[in-house]
């Protein structure tokens, strides 16, 4: 008889999400969580973000993360 094999699920979900979502991508002095944020924005947005990006010397990635920390800043009392 042959045996059935079932092949590892493209996008199975990990055994303990909380734990996955708050490991850091690399080891960092600074105890910082990190997760993914997918926004959709127009191709004409998108262009625009990468000039200004561009033009600052720094990545969009690093230019969203300073605007949404200067419009959402930490308060006291704020749980996540």
């Amino acid at each position: 008889m042959t045996e059935r094999r079932t092949p590892p699920g493209f996008a199975a979900r990990p055994a303990d999400p909380e734990r996955w979502v708050r490991a850091p991508d690399k080891p960092s002095t600074i105890n910082r969580f990190t997760a993914r944020l997918t926004i959709d924005v127009t191709p004409a947005l998108r262009a625009r973000l990468k000039v200004a990006a561009f033009q600052r010397g720094i990545t969009v990635a690093d230019m969203l993360r300073a605007l949404l920390a200067r419009e959402f800043p930490d308060t006291a009392g704020d749980v996540p």
